[in-house]
């Protein structure tokens, strides 16, 4: 029976070329790598949340979970790398795994940037109020989208340029296809970049009510594309984004309080002590009302068929329904207090007076009027030429 040591038997086999006892210490070495970059990751990955727990710290808290998401694929195949690294590899061999070492950073960097934008992205919504998280939500995806993109675009010609890959004209095709692409696609891209503007310099919000032109409603959502307006009738208007920037847009949603302007008329069988007591009387009634702040109230002026009366005054409360029904008050509070006063509202009237002439003008016009002219001789009939 042979009982040569192990150590003596494992020389005479080779696998491409490199001794089995090198195989086994690599890949010892790779696992206790593995194990050893597990067991790292997730003290770190426990030692943010902790802080970011205690401190409440968003940055820590983003920071153990961006750490918490790492690829345990990756971490296996940079465990590999290292045990390779203890293997006599050909010059060929030692280039391709440095290649993958710059793969495997980079692509796990890539994914920590990935996890942290979306991070960043949903905590930054989760601040705001429910109107305002609503209509982020189209800002929000497209900023990540294009975060995304952009640091993929970056990884994949990284990773390519240390391939060896020569990468100028691969940027130079995408810089000629992204311009025809923007160029076909220009009012779509038109519509998304008004989303991003609504969603930044924020003339509405969803539940805002507006009136563009001679649209109004109620904004249920703001799109990447559109937004959704329910108008008063109860029918969805959609209109693109685009062509709502380009109208003016009036928000009675931040309305403060309301600025009134109303006008009457009375006959003009009102004398002038009942028109200086009128403007007394819608004082009296305005300042007697809730919610109201009178500002004036005037005589304004002589109308075709009225006496006309202006009056300006604050409804306190933005909400329509309020103001309706302040007006109603003020309407029949009026229409008792000049019932009272006996004063009539005017309505479209128009008086002609019809002027007798004098007489001694009529017997003017008669002498001065010419005579009559005389009638004509009737021709006798058979009468012929005189001598």
């Amino acid at each position: 029976m042979n009982n040569e040591p192990v150590t003596t038997f494992f020389p005479d086999l080779r696998f491409l070329g490199i001794p089995m006892l090198s195989w086994i210490i690599a890949i010892g070495v790779a696992i206790i790598s593995f194990i050893v970059l597990r067991l790292a990751v997730s003290f770190l990955h426990r030692r943010l949340s902790t802080v970011a727990s205690r401190s409440s710290s968003v940055v820590g808290g983003v920071a153990g979970m961006v750490v918490g998401g790492t690829s345990n694929t990756l971490l296996a195949l940079a465990a590999v790398l290292i045990g390779a690294g203890l293997l006599d590899l050909p010059p060929a061999w030692l280039d391709r795994v440095s290649s993958l070492w710059f793969v495997v950073l980079v692509l796990q960097a890539a994914l920590w940037g990935s996890r942290a934008i979306t991070l960043v992205m949903t905590h930054y919504m989760q601040g705001k109020g429910g109107n305002e998280r609503v209509q982020l939500s189209a800002l929000t995806s497209l900023m990540m989208w294009g975060a995304k993109v952009l640091l993929w675009a970056i990884v994949l010609l990284a990773m390519l340029s240390n391939l060896g890959v020569n990468i100028t004209a691969f940027v130079a095709s995408l810089g000629v296809g992204g311009i025809a692409v923007a160029l076909a696609v220009q009012n779509i891209l038109g519509d998304l970049f008004a989303s991003l503007s609504i969603a930044v310099d924020k003339p509405f919000e969803v539940g805002d009510f507006i009136v563009i032109g001679s649209l109004a409603g109620t904004v249920e959502h703001v799109g990447l594309k559109t937004t959704r307006i329910r108008s008063l009738g109860g029918e969805q208007i959609v209109m693109a984004n685009t062509a709502m920037l380009t109208s003016t847009i009036q928000n009675y949603k931040r309305l403060a309080e309301r600025r009134i302007v109303f006008e009457f008329g009375v006959t003009y069988n009102c004398t002038a002590a009942q028109a200086r007591k009128i403007p007394q009387i819608v004082e009296q009634i305005v300042r007697s009302l809730d919610c109201t702040r009178f500002d004036r109230s005037h005589f304004r002026g002589f109308g075709e068929s009225t006496l006309d009366f202006e009056t300006v005054y604050i409804v306190l409360n933005p909400g329509y329904n309020v103001y309706m029904d302040i007006q109603q008050s003020i309407n029949l509070r009026l229409m008792e207090e000049l019932d009272a006063l006996g004063v009539e509202f005017a309505f479209p009237t128009r008086t002609i007076h019809v002027a007798s002439m004098p007489a001694t003008v009529r017997r003017d016009q008669k002498s001065e009027a010419p005579a009559p002219a005389a009638a004509p001789e009737p021709a006798l009939e058979g009468a012929g030429p005189t001598a």
